[in-house]
Formats: C-alpha cells, structure tokens, sequence
C-alpha cells in the first residue's frame, strides 16, 4: 500500500500509460484514433461551418452529387462519401470518372487511361452493374450514357444506353471518332461555357443529352439525333466556316475578314432537311482570335442558347432553336452566366449583379455585387463567387432568394437539390440550404424558350411536345 501510495505524478501516469497501451493492444478500448483525429482536425473551410467535412485522399480532379452520395474523383482513384456525413463509403483504383443519371438513379462509369472499355458503378456501394471492353469513349448525362467502340480506325459504333439499363436503346455507324483512347466526355460540337473563378466547371452535375448532337471526325461533322440514333448529316465546313450543333440546329458561323475587321453570318440549319431556319448577322460568337478571323473556339452559351456580341458592342443572347434575341444588355453590361431560363448580368458600373429570366422582359432581382464577382448556373441554385472578401453565394435563381452565404476561400464543387460541396486542397465540406428554411421546388430542368407562334417549323425528331430536347418531359421521357 504504501508503495502505491509512493508513485508520485510521473509514477501514476506511467501507469495508466501502460494501462491504455494493454486495454488498446487487447482491443478492449482505443483511443488513439480519436485522439489522433481531435490533433489533426483541420480548421473549418468556412463560416458558417459545414454540416460536414472531410479530407480525401487526393486533390479532387472533380465533385458530383448523386443521389445520397458525393462522388469524388482523383488522379489515380474514385471514391464515394455520405452526403449525410461524409464518410467513405467504397474506394477504387480509376484513372477517369463521371457520374450519368438523375438524382433518383445515378450511376457512376470508371475507366483507366489507354485501356478500353469502362464499369458503370452503383454510386452508394461500388457493385458492378455493367462491364464493358470495348469502348474507347464514353459521354455521360442525366437521362442517357453514350458509348464508342471501333473495330477499325474507320469503322466505330456508337450506343446509347439508359443510364441503369443493361441493353443499348440504338447504335449508329460513324466513320471513327478519333485517334486514341477518349475515356471520359470527349468535347463535341456544342456550346462553350462562360467560366468562373472559384466555380468548379462540372459544378450543376450531367445535363440531360441535348436532341442532336455533333461527332467532329476527320474535318467533317456528323449530326446524330439521340433520340433515334440516326445520322442526320454528315457536314464538312467551308474554309471560313465553324459549325457547331445548338438546340436541335447545325448552326453554321462564318467568318470573314474584311476592312480590318471580321464580319460574322449565323446560318441556323434543321439538320432532317438541310433547309435554313434562320439566320443573323453581325453577332459575334467569340469564336475568332483576329489572327485573320480564324475560328478555333466553339461558340459562347449553354444547353440551347447562344451568348454574342451585337455590332453595337452590346452583350446578346439568342435562341438556337429559332434565332430569337431572348436578351440584348445595356452598353456595358456583362453577362456572368446564362442558361435556357435565366442570365445573370454585372451592370456597368460592376456595382449591381442582375437576374434575367430569358422567356420574360424585366429583372427578377438585384443585389450589389463585390468586387470581383464571377457567377454560375445550376438547376438548383446561381452561385457568386466573391472576391475581398471571399464568399460564396447561393441563390434561388428565379427569385434571387438567398439559399447560404459564405465566408470563405473555397471552391465551389457540386451543386445538388438541398446544398453544395465546397472544397479546399483535399478538404470537402457539405453546405445544406439554409437550416429551416421551406422545402424548395423541383428544379426547372432547362425548358427552351417558347418558338415564334409564327413559326411553324418543329424538331426534326418525333419528340411530341416534349420540346427540342425532352426538356418539358419527366426525366426527357
């Protein structure tokens, strides 16, 4: 007893030192781990804090929601989190990864670089669902997943496939796709995105598949309609030409240099006829460098519509399925971002952001902008992001009713229906909509602006009047 009574403090540390030591090497009781957690939390990425935050094993190359899951991809691996608490659910070797599918029955594709073929994943277990060695490329979007597999440079096929289906829909001939292994949504003949600093590009997820879409193979165009599989042209461009396929058109853009300036013609073709549909000119595109007006860029926009510059100098934005200026800003106004139902515009003065909604005249709302402020569009929330100080906003994009605002120098990743994933370094963390706040609506899934009642033309394809893409159609169905 009095030995025990003789220990002293360094006496009686040391024994309950060695006490943790057997009760963690008999598996009784571990602390080590929480302790070891507690000592390298890392500091919140904002502020508010996140309902969540985690580090992953990699700087991510790209963030999606799908469904209850956060799908991250890395350099070398995939991993799926909890979107409730962000722990891991399942890890694997992957050198490309996209998620296909809606919010009800994601699925994610994984492949290697230089090696053929792909798996299509559950997103909250990892189980293959489907296996293929064949395919070269692979394009992921929210109602369909489109493979390519050639038997000879010049012989490849194209399918498409429901994103949980297990046989393709229909396959089309094409004569190649390009050199080379693609793996994951090789750039087609579309529209180019405004960008933002601090929005990662992927930040609203896969879209639904547009009606047509443009196959660029050895200098020519090939127009596939997706709802059927069939080529619809085969194009090439004249010298002067750049084509681009928008809003179920081929819209061809000219560029001529002349006077020491470049004038512009766009030329909208419905690719079941070759007839014209419409045509404007004078709008550039953005499409030329001025190094003699050559065309190496696809032209300004998003989904169906186009974003120019009018002769006047003024920003537009015109419809691609009927060439219909949805928008003309005021002289020195700048369109952030844009999609088929709204614009956000820094005015003038960079003082004021603006919310346009394209298929009505007026602005739904007005905030004051910081000072350098970039902005993107999802189906379920505009996000600015703010510089000096770094925030990041969300806000309902019709009403401009803000959904979270935050104090911090992250990056915006993912966008879903009830919050968003931020991230800094290998550090994510989940936002949720404001806590408390009303359930918000089923997001607008991108319904093109109405046609012309004066125009009597309708989509090449029998799409009913699901709209050019299937967009007024559950899940484009």
């Amino acid at each position: 007893m009095c030995g025990v009574k003789g220990l002293g403090v360094r006496g009686w540390l040391l024994l309950g030192l060695i006490t943790v030591v057997v009760l963690a090497a008999t598996g009784v009781w571990n602390p080590f781990p929480a302790i070891w957690d507690w000592v390298d939390r890392s500091k919140p990425i904002s502020e508010p804090d996140v309902v969540w935050q985690q580090r992953v094993g990699g700087t991510p190359k790209s963030v999606t929601i799908a469904g209850d899951t956060v799908i991250v991809e890395q350099r070398t691996r995939v991993e799926a989190r909890s979107l409730a608490n962000g722990a891991q659910l399942w890890e694997r070797k992957a050198d490309w990864a996209a998620v296909a599918g809606s919010d009800r029955d994601p699925v994610v594709a994984v492949g290697k670089l230089l090696d053929k073929g792909y798996e299509v994943l559950d997103p909250t277990t990892g189980v293959v669902r489907r296996r293929d060695e064949r395919a070269i490329a692979v394009w992921t979007y929210r109602n369909l997943l489109l493979d390519a597999y050639c038997v000879q440079p010049t012989d490849c096929t194209l399918r498409a496939w429901e994103p949980r289906g297990t046989a393709p829909r229909w396959s089309a001939f094409l004569p190649g796709v390009h050199s080379g292994v693609l793996a994951d949504n090789p750039e087609l003949l579309g529209t180019r995105r405004l960008g933002a600093p601090r929005i990662d590009e992927g930040v609203a997820g896969p879209e639904s598949v547009p009606p047509l879409l443009g196959f660029p193979v050895d200098g020519r165009v090939h127009v596939v309609d997706t709802a059927t599989g069939r080529v619809l042209q085969n194009v090439e461009p004249g010298r002067e030409e750049r084509l681009a396929v928008v809003g179920g058109r081929l819209l061809r853009i000219s560029a001529t240099s002349r006077d020491g300036t470049c004038y512009f013609v766009l030329t909208a073709v419905d690719p079941a006829t070759g007839q014209q549909v419409w045509r404007r000119n004078g709008v550039n595109l953005r499409t030329a460098d001025y190094a003699g007006c050559v065309q190496r860029e696809d032209p300004q926009g998003a989904r169906n519509v186009l974003l120019g510059v009018a002769p006047d100098g003024r920003e537009a934005v015109l419809d691609g399925y009927d060439g219909r200026l949805l928008l003309v800003g005021a002289e020195g106004e700048k369109v952030l971002a844009v999609d088929d139902r709204y614009a956000v515009v820094r005015s003038a003065d960079k003082r004021s952001l603006f919310g346009r909604e394209l298929t009505a005249d007026g602005t739904r709302w007005t905030r004051p902008a910081g000072g350098r402020s970039g902005a993107a569009l999802t189906p379920y929330a505009a996000l600015i992001a703010e510089e000096k100080p770094s925030r990041l906003i969300a806000l309902e994009p019709r009403s401009g009713q803000e959904l979270v605002l935050l104090r911090t120098s992250a990056n915006a990743l993912a966008v879903g229906p009830h919050g968003m994933i931020i991230g800094e370094g290998r550090e994510i963390g989940y936002v949720r909509w404001g806590a408390g706040a009303a359930e918000l609506p089923p997001p607008d899934e991108g319904a093109v602006p109405a046609p012309d009642p004066g125009d009597t033309w309708r989509p090449p394809t029998d799409q009913g009047s699901c709209g050019p893409k299937n967009e007024l159609c559950a899940d484009g169905k």
